[in-house]
C-alpha cells in the first residue's frame, strides 16, 4: 500500500474532479489517499509518511507541492491542467496509469535544484528563510517608481540596479519569470543561478550566470518601497537596508518522469516550433 497525497488546483473544476476519480481508484486499490484541498489537513498532516505527490493543475501546482513538502524528498507527478506545462509531465488522460506505472517502479526521477534565500532586516528583526524552486524576486511595490538594489557577490559589492526590480532564477525557472525577462533558457537539469535584471534603468542589463555556491546578497538602497516574492508567494515589503540572501539549497525537488525529459523536444513542443 502507499500513501499518495494529491495537490489539486481548486479553480480548475476539470482537475477536481478528476482528483476525485483518481482518488477513488486508488482507493480501490488499497492505496491511502490524501488531498491538499480537505480542510480537515493540516499542511504537516498532508505531507508526512507520503511515498508520492501528484500534482493536478499547471507548474504553479507542482510549485506548491514543493513548498508544501518543506524539504521532504517526496517525488511530485505533475498532471497538466496548465496551459505551458513546463513541469508536469503526463496528460489527464493518462494520470491513473501513470500513476501505475509508479508504483510499479517504471519511472525516472530528474532532480533539481533550489534556492535558499533569507531575508535580513535593517530593524533588527529576526531572519526569515524559504527555498525556491523557480526564483526569488526583489521588484518594486506596487505603488513605486523603480528602485535601487545594490548587488554583492561572494562579499564582494558588484554593481548597484535601478531597475522595476532583480530575479534570481534556477535553471528550471529560467521559463518562468526570467523567460519573460529575456533571461537565457537553461537546460533544467544544469547547476546554476541567473540573476536577470527586470526593465533595468542602465546600460547593462544582462543577466549574470553564476556558479551554484556563489553567494548573492541583493540590498535595498534608498527609501523607495521594494517586496520579495519567492515561487510567486508574497514575503512582504522591503525597507531601506533590507538584505535578501541567496546560494543554492541543500533541498532539491524530485520530479518523476518517464523514459527522461528531451529538452530540446519540450522546447520545440511549448514554443510551436515543430513545423519550422
Amino acid at each position: 500500500m502507499a500513501r499518495v497525497g494529491l495537490v489539486v488546483h481548486e479553480d480548475r473544476p476539470e482537475a477536481v474532479t478528476q482528483a476525485t476519480q483518481l482518488a477513488g481508484r486508488l482507493t480501490e486499490q488499497g492505496h491511502a489517499v490524501r488531498r491538499s484541498d480537505d480542510p480537515a489537513l493540516e499542511p504537516e498532516a498532508f505531507v508526512d509518511g507520503l511515498n508520492l505527490v501528484v500534482s493536478m493543475g499547471g507548474d504553479g501546482s507542482i510549485l506548491r507541492a514543493v513548498h508544501l513538502l518543506d524539504g521532504r524528498p517526496v517525488p511530485v507527478l505533475g498532471v497538466n491542467f496548465g496551459h505551458l506545462g513546463y513541469l508536469t509531465t503526463v496528460e489527464p488522460t493518462a494520470a491513473l496509469d501513470a500513476v501505475g506505472r509508479f508504483m510499479e517502479g517504471d519511472h525516472d526521477l530528474e532532480t533539481r535544484m533550489m534556492l535558499r534565500m533569507v531575508v535580513g532586516r535593517a530593524d533588527g528583526s529576526p531572519e526569515e528563510v524559504d527555498h525556491a524552486l523557480n526564483e526569488v524576486v526583489v521588484g518594486r511595490a506596487a505603488s513605486s517608481q523603480t528602485i535601487r538594489v545594490g548587488v554583492s557577490l561572494d562579499g564582494a559589492f558588484f554593481t548597484s540596479y535601478a531597475a522595476d526590480g532583480l530575479l534570481l532564477a534556477t535553471p528550471t525557472g529560467s521559463t518562468a519569470y526570467a523567460f519573460s525577462a529575456r533571461g537565457p533558457i537553461v537546460d533544467a537539469r544544469h547547476r546554476s543561478i541567473q540573476l536577470t535584471p527586470v526593465s533595468a534603468h542602465m546600460l547593462f542589463d544582462r543577466t549574470l550566470v553564476l556558479e551554484p555556491s556563489t553567494e548573492v546578497v541583493l540590498e535595498i538602497l534608498g527609501d523607495r518601497p521594494a517586496a520579495c516574492a519567492v515561487d510567486g508567494r508574497d514575503l512582504g515589503p522591503l525597507a531601506e537596508g533590507d538584505r535578501v540572501t541567496c546560494t543554492a539549497s541543500e533541498r532539491t525537488a524530485h520530479l518523476v518522469t518517464f523514459g527522461g525529459r528531451d529538452f530540446l523536444q519540450l522546447l520545440k513542443a511549448k514554443f510551436g516550433l515543430e513545423d519550422r
